[in-house]
Order: structure tokens, then C-alpha cells, then sequence
């Protein structure tokens, strides 16, 4: 009989003959669920994902037959999950507020009836593939459902249902195999979470993830399938600046996982993200999200476990031909799950304690991102952006290191940006992308060829301000000359007037990628015409007090993304704000008399 042999906090050594690497098993008298990750012999070491106290030795044990796995099928959607797919809704229904171990409640909901539409090319007597469409449910009023074959099921169709309302586990229809055995299909599947799911091959188009956020899209972008990262220390901004991707991004679905966060902080996530309505449909924005929440004081091994759940799920939308955002938030606390076991089990630490395996574990978790053409032959993304928590705020600690070798583009915020009061906090000397030279054709092609050169001018500006300000600091903005000064206050402009954004401003809360440009574009014309006048003579301090700096500083607010047009028309009409000074010191024109 298998048994408890030994435990060792979230560990625990069974007697268990058969045990296969990666099972998953029932153990104790309250059934708690673990997964195999070692063997010798006739007995398994099991990490569990629940708490083992009152665990004893001698307690029953049993392997369930299959890797750790998440249904996926109709009423994920608008769900709040545990770290192993449990519906926390359905969980306190159950249990009240805290989560009774070993408590078992299905991932989806028995008893609720989906409305299936068959495909209308589908048919019996075809001959289906892994990944083909069957069918669909309109999940919520702004995703429909795809009904996939399984990755793992191809041969002959034999019957497939008629449309009607069925639940999650009715047959929908049967296959013949090549092997010649039948298979029955319903609405929903599950798959191994560590298992990343089958596609035809990587889609190399490109298309911005457009977020609104105009130190985002303008100066680091993403691509969608690309990987991101948001390195910050505490009070940085990121859970707001995650907020605003989840409600701004022109993806479809957006997956949100907390692992290890502070209660408090996913308390607030999970209250404010039903309330947020969708800005793209008008929809609430629930209808095309799915959150799972594991704060820090649960399970330590769940942590560890909740991302592949969240990457799993994003895999299957992406396989339903939908571009998927999953945000997870933060991968330090899923590294330090790492660290905890890997202390248990004895494994030789490396840098700061974490095991020899972090940085592969991180790349390979990375890697599931991706654009791709899916086994159905449509085309869907996953873009993945990882929050990382660095102690104090060092990136060199070794989560941000190895990460920011793996990603393309690096959102680091600033404490002392916070601080400021500068939101988005995101230090324009620290984040890098390398998605700029495909970003530009994008630019070019939709929005104005100029964006690239502009781009590659204001982060100079950027960067020779820093330099300014620290001559500043020393001896005075007197030892500037008139050039130096105008460069400065061009660059605070832009700081000012582009990379400020207010999330709780209604105008100034989303920029399309046209204001985005236009605002970049307009700033630049202010600083060259200026820069031709201080070149002329013209001293910087009567530059200074011209009313079109403030104006600028409020474009942003302004004008919105109905009154592009208006925009454009402002910023044509700049030649007008230089006139006065031209005709004071240049009564003949410049250049003469």
C-alpha cells in the first residue's frame, strides 16, 4: 500500500512502486494534491501544493495517473483561479473565505449549459487534424469559443453534435483514430501545464502591442509574441502600470497571474479589474480576462506552479487564433519558490541561494511566448511581460539579470522617478528594446516614416540632459551657454509634455500611436525652432518665456484621439509662436540688419 514516508515541509518521500516523473498524486487522509519530481526505487519525492501541516508519517498516498493539468474549455473567462486552477468563487461557495485543504471543486463549472455552434464545414465522414475548429460558444458578449480538437486527436469524424446548449463534459463528437480506437470529444480538454502546446511554426509578421502608454509604444515597444519584463522596486508603480496594459492593449484576451504577491496588493487587483469597463468594446473588461491569484501567503509550491497554469491557458486562446497578454506579477516571488525548494531537496546553491537551474528555468518559461501559426492554420500570439521585484531596487540581483538577458524589451521604473511624481515611473536610461527596427516599418507604415529618426532624437536629448543636469548641480545653470540651456528645456518638455502620463486622467489616461506621434513631433519643431534662434543670437532666457512651453506641457490633455485633426492643425500653426521673437530681433528677417 502506498504511504507517507517521510516529510519535509512541502515535501514529502512516499512508498509509491509505479510512480511515474511529473504524476500527480493524492496524499493523506485529506487527499492533498502534489506532483512527483523525483524517484528511487519504490519511493517518490512529491511537492505538494498545499500546506502539509497535521501531515503524518504512515498516511495513505496514491498517484492520480496524470501530470499536473488544467481543463480548458467554455467559463474560463471572468474566472479567479487558485495557483492549480481551482475557481475561487466556487471554492468559498464550498468552504467560506479560507481555502479548506484538499478541497476538490472542478476548474469549470458542472451543471452550466454553453450553446455550441458546430462549424458549418465540419461534417461526418472527414477526416479531422490536432487543432481543427469543431465549433464555438459565445463564452461572453466579446469572445466567442473555439472548440478545438485536442493536439493529440486526429483521424475520422464520425459524428458530431447538432447545435444546442451542452455542458462542458457532454460528448460533442466522436473520432476515429488511426489506430482505430474511438475517441469521444466534449467541450473542454485538459493539457500538462509543463507541456507547452503544439503549433505548426513561428509567425514571424509583425505588429505592435499598442498599449497607449507613450513611453511604451514610442520609445520601448513590444511586439505581439514578444517578451517583456517590468523590473521596480517597491512603490515604483508597477501594479498601475500593469493595470493600464491589461486595460489599454489591443490584445483580445488578457491573463493576469499573481504569484506570490502581498494579499493587500491582489486584493486590490482583484477588486479593481471587474469594475474597469473595456475601452475597445464597452464591454467590462472581465468578460475577456481570467486572473489567477496566489499571494504569499499561500503554498509555497503553488507559486511555483501558478505560471505554467496562466501560460497553459494563454497557449490555449493562442491556439483559438486570439493574441493573448499574460501578465505575471512577479517572477521573483516564483524564483524564490525555486530557492525554497531546491534548499529542501539539498541542491547546491548558486548566486544569492537560488539553484544552478534558475536561468534556464526562466528561459524556458519565456520561450512559450511567441507568434505563431496555429495547428488550425489561423495566426495567434502570446506576449508575455513578467514583473520582477529586485530587493532594494539592485538589477543585478540575479531574477533581473537573467532575465534581462532573455527578454527583448526592459521596462525598468525608478524609484526616484516615483518619487518625483513622474508616472509612468520608467527610467528612459535604464529600458531598452530590441524590437525598433521591426517596429519601424510598422510606424512607417501606419502612422508616419518619421518615427524612427524622431525616436532616435529625443533619447539623445534625453540622454545629453542628464549630463546638463549634473553641470547643473556642480556650478549653476549660469555656466550653461544658451545652446546647452535651450537643450535642457527641451528636454524637460518632453519629459513633461510625452513621457508623463496620468492613468486616472480621461484624456491623458490612452494616446493612439497618431497622438503619439504628433505630440513627439510637435515638441521636436518647438526645440529646432528654437535652437535656429539661440544659433542667431536670440539669448535662451527670452525663449524661456514663451507661452507655447505651457501650452505644450497641456496638449497631452488637451486634445484626445477624437481631435487628431485639431492636433495636427496646433502644431502646423508653431511658426506663429516664434514670430514675436523673430520680429523683435530680427526686424529685416534673420539674417539681415
Amino acid at each position: 500500500m502506498a504511504k507517507v514516508l517521510e516529510i519535509n515541509g512541502p515535501l514529502v518521500r512516499l512508498e509509491l512502486p509505479g510512480a511515474v516523473l511529473g504524476e500527480q498524486v493524492s496524499v493523506g487522509a485529506l487527499g492533498l494534491v502534489g506532483e512527483v519530481i523525483g524517484r528511487d526505487g519504490d519511493t517518490a519525492l512529491a511537492q505538494l501544493y498545499e500546506d502539509s501541516a497535521g501531515l503524518a508519517p504512515g498516511e495513505a498516498a496514491a498517484g492520480l495517473g496524470h501530470p499536473l493539468s488544467v481543463e480548458l474549455g467554455p467559463g474560463l473567462l471572468g474566472g479567479i483561479f487558485d495557483g492549480i486552477q481551482r475557481p475561487l468563487e466556487a471554492v468559498r461557495q464550498v468552504s467560506g473565505d479560507r481555502i479548506s485543504r484538499g478541497i476538490r471543486v472542478p476548474s469549470l463549472a458542472r451543471g452550466r449549459r454553453w450553446a455550441f455552434a458546430p462549424a458549418p464545414d465540419r461534417s461526418a465522414e472527414m477526416v479531422i487534424n490536432a487543432g481543427d475548429i469543431l465549433g464555438s460558444v459565445q463564452e461572453t458578449a466579446s469572445i466567442a469559443h473555439r472548440i478545438l480538437v485536442p493536439p493529440d486527436v486526429s483521424g475520422e469524424l464520425l459524428e458530431l453534435a447538432p447545435a444546442g446548449d451542452y455542458e462542458v463534459d457532454a460528448t460533442i463528437a466522436r473520432v476515429r483514430s488511426h489506430d482505430g480506437s474511438i475517441r469521444k470529444l466534449t467541450l473542454c480538454q485538459r493539457w500538462p501545464v509543463r507541456i507547452p502546446r503544439p503549433f505548426r511554426r513561428r509567425d514571424h509578421a509583425v505588429q505592435p502591442l499598442v498599449t497607449g502608454q507613450r513611453i511604451l509604444d514610442t520609445f520601448y515597444p513590444l511586439l505581439k509574441g514578444g517578451k517583456a519584463a517590468i523590473p521596480g522596486p517597491f512603490g515604483a508603480g508597477k501594479t498601475m502600470l500593469q493595470h493600464q496594459i491589461a486595460r489599454w492593449c489591443n490584445a483580445e484576451i488578457v491573463i493576469y497571474v499573481g504569484c506570490g504577491e502581498r494579499g493587500n496588493e491582489l486584493t486590490d487587483i482583484l477588486e479593481s479589474l471587474p469594475k474597469l469597463t473595456d475601452p475597445h468594446s464597452g464591454r467590462p473588461l472581465m468578460e475577456r480576462t481570467l486572473l489567477i491569484a496566489n499571494t504569499s501567503n499561500m503554498p509555497v509550491v503553488a507559486r511555483e506552479a501558478s505560471v505554467y497554469v496562466g501560460i497553459t491557458i494563454a497557449e490555449y486562446f493562442r491556439d483559438q487564433g486570439y493574441d493573448v497578454v499574460m501578465v505575471a506579477d512577479s517572477t521573483s516571488r516564483w524564483a524564490e519558490a525555486l530557492r525554497e525548494v531546491a534548499g529542501r531537496l539539498g541542491q547546491m546553491p548558486v548566486e544569492e541561494g537560488y539553484p544552478a537551474y534558475l536561468g534556464s528555468r526562466l528561459a524556458a518559461f519565456y520561450e512559450r511566448a511567441g507568434r505563431v501559426e496555429t495547428l488550425a492554420g489561423g495566426s495567434g500570439s502570446v506576449t508575455l511581460i513578467g514583473a520582477v521585484s529586485p530587493p532594494g531596487g539592485d538589477f543585478s540581483e540575479p531574477v533581473t539579470s537573467h532575465t534581462k538577458e532573455i527578454i527583448q524589451t526592459f521596462w525598468a521604473l525608478s524609484k526616484e522617478l516615483a518619487d518625483a511624481r513622474h508616472y509612468p515611473a520608467i527610467d528612459w536610461l535604464e529600458s531598452f528594446s530590441g524590437y525598433i527596427g521591426q517596429a519601424a516599418r510598422w510606424w512607417a507604415d501606419n502612422v508616419d516614416p518619421g518615427w524612427a529618426p524622431a525616436r532616435a532624437r529625443a533619447l539623445a536629448m534625453l540622454s545629453e540632459s542628464e549630463e546638463l543636469r549634473r553641470i547643473v548641480n556642480l556650478v549653476g545653470v549660469d555656466a550653461l551657454s544658451s545652446e546647452q540651456r535651450w537643450s535642457l528645456e527641451a528636454a524637460e518638455l518632453i519629459k513633461e509634455a510625452l513621457l508623463q502620463q496620468s492613468a486616472t486622467d480621461e484624456v491623458d489616461s490612452y494616446a493612439s500611436p497618431a497622438k503619439q506621434y504628433l505630440l513627439l513631433a510637435g515638441l521636436l519643431d518647438i526645440y529646432d525652432r528654437g535652437m535656429r534662434l539661440v544659433g542667431q543670437g536670440v539669448p535662451a532666457r527670452r525663449l524661456l518665456e514663451l507661452p507655447v512651453l505651457g501650452e505644450a506641457r497641456r496638449w497631452k490633455t488637451r486634445y484626445g484621439d477624437a481631435d487628431i485633426a485639431g492636433l495636427r492643425e496646433r502644431v502646423a500653426r508653431l511658426v506663429e509662436d516664434f514670430m514675436p521673437l523673430e520680429a523683435e530681433y530680427f526686424p529685416a528677417g534673420p539674417g539681415e540688419g
